[in-house]
């Protein structure tokens, strides 16, 4: 055999190990975002637990606030321990949190299973850009981060399709129950990934900002939510506010630290990172009140609702592989500020065509193609500018801003279409009329924040050039 049918054989040979390998990642890391199919049981649930609605929150707070505030402590421990190791524990524990969730005795219990489903989720998220990157050359990093956003649209398109029907057919506990085995499977076929090829580091952990930033991130998410509540929701914020303080000085002090806070110098950098919340933030607009839009339109099923509102995450399913390709061409900046006018532009089109089921699903498909361009080129800029030896810490902080932007939009959209809604009601306006005005309005305020960073980014380059 010659030298060049040599190397064509080793190249397909790795081609093959590499899909092998993003296939394991992408399995293990798709129950996280099919968790979107327990949407669809809430009134299932409450049923059966025999649950005042206000309670059923509580399946969603302790859900995000475990995950969110775990996932840049897993991250580091990813990076000490080896990204592949943490990796199958999170895939075991996951499925065993799906049991405990599915067989749960009582409300209480249930809690207690999304507990810790929250903690496999932060174990998986920690590491799976990290794991996939690896699979491919550094030249060709953005394509990989590129799949591993398909994959992640993918789940969240799937999932409150395939919650509908798992609900409709064996009950509230199915959603759990069908998740279970991906999990374990995700772990099993993990087991292929290729070992680390260096020995586990010998770093230090900084226990002390661990314990610190999961106290910040935890309390601040709950003052969030707790925003009705002026009191909580104070306390809560003092307490992250003071415990963010800490992290922050405890980071510039140690040797190790949990994040290394000196890519935040550069402003480029931090104005990506508060991008890629804000877009999240803007973006949880569609799942937040599209669905209450669709139920106003005649004649459209629950089933069809479902496949329109999988036209937001299919367009992020969309841009992964398209954004991978034209990040090796395309500077990363000016990948994120397209990604960004085309979320502007879809939740614009929401606005204006608001009864349209169809233009609606092209509006919402445009609005996830930007995200989904977005956050590849986001990726891309977070693993380059963080050593290859902290990708677990680079992945989980997309994550997390990701979480913190969808937590923030849930509670400030809200509010706004509440005062929208409000304020056109005392105007006189029918409920019907009120409900499209905040609506709208709320839309139209959404579209804007994305024009705002990119007039910063603009004025960041022009500055530069001074």
């Amino acid at each position: 055999m010659s030298s060049d049918q040599d190397a064509k054989v080793a190249r397909s040979r790795g081609r093959y190990r590499a899909a092998r390998g993003a296939f394991a990642v992408l399995l293990g890391t798709l129950v996280v975002p099919l968790d979107s199919a327990v949407n669809v049981d809430f009134p299932f649930i409450t049923r059966h637990f025999g649950l005042p609605i206000p309670l059923i929150q509580w399946i969603v707070i302790s859900y995000t606030l475990t995950s969110s505030s775990l996932l840049l402590v897993f991250g580091r421990a990813a990076d000490i321990l080896g990204h592949r190791r943490v990796f199958l524990v999170g895939c075991g524990w996951s499925a065993l949190a799906f049991v405990v969730c599915a067989l749960a005795p009582s409300y209480p219990w249930l809690l207690a299973g999304r507990v810790l489903q929250g903690v496999g989720a932060g174990l998986v998220l920690s590491c799976g850009p990290a794991l996939i990157t690896a699979l491919y050359p550094e030249t060709q990093r953005a394509r990989a981060l590129g799949l591993y956003t398909l994959g992640f649209g993918l789940g969240g398109a799937l999932g409150p399709v395939l919650g509908g029907v798992l609900v409709a057919r064996f009950g509230w506990s199915a959603v759990f129950w069908a998740r279970a085995p991906i999990a374990a499977l995700g772990g099993l076929v993990s087991l292929t990934l290729p070992a680390p090829a260096a020995a586990p580091r010998r770093d230090r952990f900084d226990l002390l900002g661990a314990w610190l930033l999961i106290i910040a991130i935890g309390a601040l998410l709950l003052a969030l939510n707790r925003v009705r509540t002026p009191l909580w929701a104070l306390l809560a914020a003092g307490l992250g506010g003071l415990s963010l303080a800490g992290f922050i000085r405890q980071e510039l002090r140690t040797r190790h630290p949990i994040l290394d806070l000196h890519p935040f110098r550069d402003f480029g950098f931090s104005l990506a990172t508060i991008g890629n919340t804000l877009l999240n933030l803007v973006g949880f607009a569609v799942l937040l009140l599209v669905p209450f839009q669709l139920a106003r339109m005649p004649g459209l099923s629950t089933v069809v609702s479902g496949l329109l509102l999988a036209a937001l995450p299919a367009g992020v399913m969309l841009a992964g592989p398209i954004a991978g390709r034209l990040a090796s061409r395309v500077p990363s900046a000016a990948l994120m500020a397209a990604g960004a006018a085309f979320v502007s532009a879809g939740l614009t089109g929401i606005a204006a065509f608001p009864a349209r089921a169809g233009a609606l699903a092209g509006m919402m498909m445009l609005a996830g193609l930007g995200l989904g361009a977005f956050q590849v080129a986001f990726f891309d800029v977070l693993t380059g500018a963080m050593p290859a030896r902290n990708r677990g810490v680079a992945g989980s902080l997309g994550m997390l801003t990701r979480t913190l932007g969808l937590v923030t939009g849930a509670t400030v959209l809200m509010a706004v279409f509440q005062a929208s809604r409000t304020g056109a009601a005392l105007r006189g306006l029918d409920p019907a009329a009120a409900f499209s005005v905040g609506f709208r309005e709320t839309f139209e305020l959404a579209a804007a924040l994305p024009v705002l960073l990119i007039a910063a980014d603009l004025l960041r380059r022009a500055v530069r050039r001074s």
